[in-house]
């Protein structure tokens, strides 16, 4: 990772070591389409042996996932060790089928066994610098075949609350939909509109047609 990239992402950790605490309790009013997105998932997909999501948080989506998968094994990796203190608490004790990971995703986790979903759940927007990066590395991550999931932040209509976005390290610009669709061959795809149309949010499943 690059200086720049380097410096956002401490920026960001230490941005979740207040915003841990209130995560759950706040973000239901701002972060839509999660629980849908995984029932969407369990619809449409085969049933996956192997799930990574990255920028797992407070464990939320884990444990809907574990529910969706009852066969898989599921990995979350996050950046905050403050986030997954907390989603220790959610997924269970030590020696679950849920795997919480501890790191950056600056590079591939280049497991033995690929994944066969990847899902950023309101992340990517999060990493500036890094989102494209982080394309190419869940692309990396996944078998031939597999699928990427991704629900977050696309586009505002309002100045003023984009900048204040920005301030909470989200970047709004349109700029996810574009690059998912060329780098996987598009399942599904939709821009959904939040309040009344002062921003906007994308839900894209994307599957893996070559290595």
């Amino acid at each position: 990772m690059s200086g720049d990239g380097a410096g956002a992402s401490a920026a960001i950790e230490r941005y979740y070591r207040f915003h841990s605490h209130i995560y759950d309790a706040t973000r239901w009013s701002f972060l839509f389409g999660r629980r849908a997105l995984v029932a969407r998932l369990a619809r449409h997909l085969p049933a996956p042996r192997r799930i990574l999501e990255v920028g797992a948080g407070t464990g939320r989506n884990l444990v809907a996932l574990a529910e969706a998968f009852p066969g898989a094994a599921i990995a979350g990796l996050d950046a905050s060790a403050d986030m997954l203190a907390i989603a220790a608490r959610h997924v269970g004790s030590p020696g679950s089928r849920v795997e919480l990971v501890h790191r950056r995703y600056d590079a591939p986790l280049s497991r033995p066994q690929p994944f066969d979903l990847v899902v950023f759940s309101y992340a990517l927007s999060m990493f500036n610098p890094g989102w494209s990066l982080a394309i190419d590395f869940a692309r990396q991550d996944l078998a031939v075949g597999g699928c990427i999931a991704v629900v977050d932040f696309h586009a505002c209509a309002s100045k003023l609350f984009k900048r204040w976005m920005a301030v909470n390290h989200v970047c709004m610009n349109g700029h996810l939909l574009p690059a998912l669709a060329t780098r996987f061959y598009p399942c599904h795809r939709r821009v959904h509109r939040a309040y009344g149309g002062l921003w906007s949010y994308v839900t894209f499943i994307g599957r893996k047609s070559s290595a």
